[in-house]
């Protein structure tokens, strides 16, 4: 039989009353929850389950309310037998991936999360940076589109999501060129997202500066899977190596395609999005339509991830 990999959600993939199905029946995910809002000092779960769009809209609650979701519906799963070969998330879900691979304790990282967009959104006064999509290039011509839209400012890619979509981060300025550019040069699609700040660019240096000294005091433990990183689409195995690049993450490119097709070449056959949302799907379906793809985030898409691997294990059997 193919290796499974569990890969996780990073932000834009939350949604009002995330988890709350999961919870509702299984202690294992509920308990993970109650262990968010203790170590945050909030009701995390309230906002997850019955809070507005715009407060799950906020960086530092966004963070911190998809890793709590995720990381309940991998304890769920977990609970089922269903256990990844290899893990990989999403930026932000780098830190449910950690969590899921045992090398960092929830009570950390959710804390850690919260830090992250905190110190994401300060590093940028609100307006004077942007991030867009670009659909239907080349990730090298979105390349060359950036380089002639920065003009002194920043203007780089953020997201290598696949062959099809790369989005790019910086000044606003510089990013509203990008925008043109790639649209004069035949983008199917290039669009502004509606996000906080410019994730994965040089601006969010101030945001790393802080989070480093947060990553340098919390205790990383070694994987018990492997786990692809973000910054160099390549697998690590140890706890310094998982600090490292979570450190270099925050001004550096998700190479997601990279990653994603790294694990296709580990003999990965079965993708699980682990958490709320179907986006990592859907950009997997542009990587290669070959593998098996699935997504656990309520009750129904829990059963079905079960039978299809239960399916897949009796006929290798």
């Amino acid at each position: 039989m193919g290796k499974i990999a569990f890969v996780f959600p990073g932000q834009a993939s939350q949604y009002p009353g995330m988890g709350k199905e999961l919870a509702e029946k299984y202690p294992a995910a509920r308990a993970v929850f109650e262990e968010a809002d203790k170590a945050l000092g909030f009701s995390i779960s309230q906002m997850c389950f019955a809070g507005s769009e715009e407060d799950l809209k906020q960086t530092a609650n966004t963070q911190p309310a998809i890793l709590t979701c995720s990381v309940a519906v991998h304890r769920v799963l977990a609970e089922k037998g269903i256990a990844p070969d290899f893990v990989a998330g999403h930026s932000l879900g780098e830190y449910s991936a950690l969590v899921a691979a045992g090398a960092l304790k929830f009570s950390d990282a959710v804390q850690l999360v919260r830090k992250r967009g905190q110190y994401m959104q300060e590093a940028v006064p609100a307006g004077q940076g942007a991030m867009a999509a670009i659909m239907g290039l080349s990730p090298a011509v979105v390349m060359d589109a950036c380089k002639r839209a920065a003009e002194g400012e920043v203007c780089s890619p953020a997201n290598l999501n696949s062959p099809e979509q790369t989005v790019i981060s910086g000044h606003a300025s510089a990013v509203k060129r990008g925008v043109e550019i790639a649209s004069q040069s035949g983008a199917k699609r290039a669009v502004i997202l509606a996000v906080s700040a410019p994730f994965h660019c040089a601006l969010m240096m101030p945001a790393q500066e802080r989070l480093e000294k947060d990553l340098r005091n919390t205790q990383l433990s070694n994987l018990q899977m492997p786990l692809v990183t973000n910054v160099d689409a390549d697998t690590i195995t140890t706890g310094d190596e998982a600090r490292e690049a979570l450190i270099r993450q925050v001004t550096m490119p998700v190479r997601w395609e990279e990653s994603m097709r790294l694990l296709i070449d580990e003999g990965v056959d079965t993708f699980v999005e682990v958490g709320p949302g179907r986006v990592l799907v859907g950009l997997l379906r542009q990587i290669e339509r070959s593998v098996s793809t699935l997504n656990v985030e309520d009750e129904k898409s829990l059963s079905t991830t079960i039978d299809k691997i239960a399916q897949t294990r009796a006929d290798a059997a």
